[in-house]
């Protein structure tokens, strides 16, 4: 039996998933015969802590390139990382570029910053030619040549011949040729969360576990599938046949941050569940403001999302002029390092007796100048790039616990898919190139309507919309 959960924001479909999970092992159920697969290695560790059971009791709680992996008994020097990609663009002349964070998170859609390796690695995911998705269209055609697709895509499977390497595709593909050995496992019931982001390829392999499988449950949401850009198929997910149930309860967001998460949905032209749930007895605001100067944030806790990093940036740079301390995925807004350093000094001039490796961490910024337990850290450290200096020590003078998670946090829409906080600044700044793409096809408009669904429900109380700084380039909401 094919059981499938529509949770929209905050309903809790993964905490509904790993309920069922419970009741099967509360019946009997060996663990080995239950599988959970989560989106990335931290939902698949949060699953597993909910569960009633050790780590080395749950063998199949894990992301589905994990599951492939262990099945086909590879190491981890069998699998194509970011370097080789980079050694690989090297041998034959193309500049790429992998974001680890992705590969760490075992994740599907790697992030690359050459439009060649997105298009292939798309094409794999879809289960068509490299060929037939350039023949689709949906690039740039400025950016992409055939000729030059052709030459990377045949020298990137000879790359891997060669160096007897596999991707996370290739894993999934040979995973799914292995299903009539006797050793592929079976089980009672499994469990996908995530699924409106599962690929056509992993489509194939959640085939494979229907026929190894008594009961198969699903758990999504296709208003917030913002990765078919990557080749996720979000209508499977919607047309397979399954008995439904949709959640209506929302523990996230607020009466007012609904009814704006609602316009952009209302926009979709394509397939999509209708869905009704209750938001959570809290009336919350939403105001639209043309500059973060407009807000508050000395006090409370915030998420600022942007639709691109560049718009990213320009926002970090305004925290920083205000002196503000803030976090994003690649770690805190200041140089820890420096910061550290000043406080050693600090407990120095208070008496504390300092290790040789501390001193020498010291003096590094010290340059010329002396230890001397009269002079503060901020005079003292020549050596320190003077503004990074200046925004340690207004933070300081400001209050702030710089050892504490910051209470701003910087982040893009699909980077925070997944999280919330009280208060929400949405930049509707979309850019050129995402103007330019959405004017290709309807499917590409219904995704865009997706991702600022997809922001504006990070929001569990309330919801600021900055303006673009150009009109005709930002998203009306």
């Amino acid at each position: 039996m094919i059981y499938k959960y529509y949770g929209p924001p905050g309903t809790g479909k993964t905490f509904k998933l790993i309920s069922r999970a419970k009741a099967y092992a509360r019946l009997g159920t060996p663990l080995h015969k239950i599988g959970y697969f989560a989106f990335s290695k931290k939902a698949a560790g949060v699953a597993k802590e909910r569960m009633p059971a050790s780590d080395k009791n749950l063998p199949y709680f894990q992301t589905l390139h994990s599951f492939c992996f262990n099945y086909l008994d590879l190491n981890k020097e069998d699998i194509m990382q970011p370097y080789h990609y980079e050694k690989f663009g090297k041998e034959i002349n193309v500049k790429v570029k992998y974001a680890d964070k992705y590969n760490k998170e075992e994740i599907n859609y790697l992030t690359c910053d050459n439009p060649y390796f997105q298009l292939i690695h798309k094409a794999v995911n879809k289960c068509i030619t490299p060929r037939e998705e350039y023949e689709l269209w949906e690039h740039n055609p400025k950016e992409i040549l055939w000729g030059t697709l052709k030459y990377i895509s045949d020298n990137l499977v000879k790359y891997k011949d060669a160096k007897n390497l596999y991707d996370f595709n290739d894993l999934v593909d040979l995973t799914i040729k292995s299903k009539d050995k006797d050793n592929f496992p079976t089980f009672k019931a499994v469990f996908i969360d995530e699924a409106q982001d599962l690929s056509p390829l992993q489509w194939k392999l959640f085939d494979v576990f229907k026929q190894k499988s008594k009961d198969v449950y699903l758990a999504g949401d296709d208003d917030q599938a913002i990765f078919v850009w990557a080749g996720a198929d979000v209508e499977r997910f919607i047309k397979e046949p399954a008995k439904e149930k949709v959640l209506k309860y929302s523990k996230r967001v607020s009466r007012t941050v609904q009814e704006e998460s609602q316009k952009p949905i209302e926009q979709i032209m394509g397939i999509r569940k209708e869905k009704h749930y209750l938001p959570r007895d809290f009336e919350g605001e939403s105001l639209t403001i043309s500059n973060i100067n407009q807000i508050d944030l000395t006090k409370g806790k915030w998420l600022i999302l942007s639709r691109t990093i560049s718009r990213q940036l320009k926002i970090a740079e305004e925290l920083k002029r205000k002196n503000l301390y803030y976090e994003t995925n690649k770690g805190k807004s200041f140089s820890v390092t420096l910061y550290n350093t000043a406080m050693l000094y600090e407990s120095w001039c208070k008496g504390k007796i300092l290790q040789e490796k501390e001193e020498k961490q010291i003096q590094e910024y010290l340059g010329n100048n002396l230890f001397n337990r009269t002079v503060d850290w901020f005079d003292q450290f020549v050596k320190a790039d003077e503004k990074e200096k200046l925004y340690i020590k207004n933070m300081l003078d400001n209050k702030e616990n710089l050892n504490a998670k910051a209470r701003i946090w910087l982040s893009t829409i699909h980077a925070a898919k997944g999280g919330e906080e009280d208060n929400v600044i949405l930049c509707l700044d979309m850019g050129s190139k995402i103007l330019k793409s959405i004017k290709r096809s309807q499917q590409k408009h219904d995704e865009e309507h997706r991702v600022w669904y997809v922001g504006t429900t990070r929001a569990r109380n309330n919801l600021y919309k900055l303006k673009a700084k150009i009109k005709r380039t930002g998203y009306q909401l």
